[in-house]
């Protein structure tokens, strides 16, 4: 599985601007670690609140984009710091630590 996370806006917007996404391989990573990410992966599918209509109130707030790459299927995945829920939240962390 290939998972793609692409970080845009907030306060750090001019130092994100044009910045590629990182990508991860759960291949290169421990049978747990990658059993833990995908396990994840299909919480937050199954969790994954309707589409956000703006910044509303949080107009530096940052957004996330995550992309679910597992064979011929992709998923994408997208929340902001205004409206992101507990398991996007947790695989956010995750993906962060296995990406430095």
């Amino acid at each position: 599985m290939k998972i793609s996370l692409a970080k845009h806006g907030g306060q750090a917007a001019g130092i994100l601007l044009g910045r590629l996404p990182q990508v991860l391989d759960t291949g290169t990573l421990s049978p747990t670690a990658a059993e833990e990410i995908s396990r994840l992966v299909e919480a937050a599918r199954a969790a994954s609140p309707a589409e956000d209509n703006g910044p509303g109130r949080a107009r530096d707030a940052m957004s996330y984009t995550i992309t679910v790459e597992d064979g011929d299927d992709e998923t994408v995945l997208k929340c902001s710091d205004a409206n992101m829920f507990p398991t996007f939240a947790h695989l956010l962390r995750l993906l962060e630590r296995h990406l430095k």
